[in-house]
């Protein structure tokens, strides 16, 4: 396993570089396949050198000092599946824990489908595998035929909300939890994390955000994973006041996956920045299961 630590360059199936990261932490070897636009410090509890993991990451094709492909159509879900795969071979590792976020989930699906023996035991926050803009504004009300279409109208108004993005993804409970003392604390139980958010917003802000808006409508065309054939072992979690993903796909996904854990905790689609103590957690009993399994 390669001993690099910090930022550097990857190069990708079709040439394009990737700005990759490793963090100075020994342990377990863990991919993170991050939420779109999101750097590893959104995931505070595990970035840390005495997490007790190795996490590698990357950033997502032009964002964040990766480069654009050559071809503007090699943005797929798969091509950023391609990239994971490049990252472990850059930092010496045959196989990772892999830990997925929102768009990460599909990523880190479409890789232990494609190459299984590379992935040893799932994390999958947020997120759904294939069929993101369907399970997209449930708790909004809106119905399920209109999901795809809305969500594809939103994209659309990036590059004008996108600086905002953040702050209204943050979304809040139902109104009529607001007035419950839950409601008033908040979805989260955890002590807030002040500089991780804050390296987080200065992520955001600093994106263009109409390449963003080109990513994002890429993942509309990733169709829903048949992961029944998945075997290892997948622990996921949902956000209930998550707007961005409906409980119930996460819900369905986790019935489909042999033996998988569902945990759904009161929280949004920003579920690593509000329970990071939680995060590590369940990825520390994830990767007990996985010894177990082996």
């Amino acid at each position: 396993m390669s001993s690099r630590t910090g930022h550097t360059t990857v190069r990708a199936a079709d040439g394009t570089r990737l700005r990759a990261w490793s963090s100075d932490g020994d342990g377990v070897p863990v991919l993170l396949c991050n939420g779109l636009g999101a750097p590893a410090a959104a995931w505070p509890r595990l970035v840390g050198p005495d997490s007790g993991f190795r996490v590698v990451t990357w950033s997502y094709r032009g964002l964040a000092g990766s480069q654009r492909p050559a071809d503007r159509d090699r943005v797929r879900v798969e091509d950023h599946a391609d990239d994971a795969r490049a990252v472990l071979d850059a930092f010496g590792l045959s196989s990772a824990t892999v830990v997925g976020w929102s768009l990460g989930v599909n990523v880190a699906f479409e890789l232990a489908l494609e190459q299984p023996d590379r992935v040893r035991s799932l994390l999958a926050v947020a997120g759904v595998p294939g069929g993101s803009f369907s399970a997209l504004f449930a708790p909004l009300g809106v119905p399920r035929r209109l999901r795809t279409p809305a969500g594809r109208l939103s994209s659309r108004l990036l590059p004008l909300v996108g600086p905002l993005l953040p702050v209204f993804v943050g979304s809040l409970p139902p109104w009529p939890e607001l007035l419950t003392a839950d409601g008033v604390r908040g979805p989260a139980r955890e002590a807030g994390h002040p500089a991780a958010l804050y390296t987080v917003l200065r992520e955001f802000s600093r994106h263009d955000w109409r390449w963003f808006r080109h990513l994002v409508l890429a993942v509309a065309e990733h169709a829903p994973l048949d992961v029944g054939a998945v075997r290892c072992p997948v622990t996921f979690v949902a956000g209930s006041h998550d707007a961005l993903v409906d409980v119930a796909d996460v819900a369905a996904a986790a019935r489909t996956v042999p033996g998988a854990r569902l945990r759904t905790v009161p929280a949004t689609h920003f579920v690593p920045l509000q329970y990071p103590r939680l995060m590590a957690a369940e990825l520390r009993a994830l990767v007990d299961r996985e010894r177990r399994a082996s």
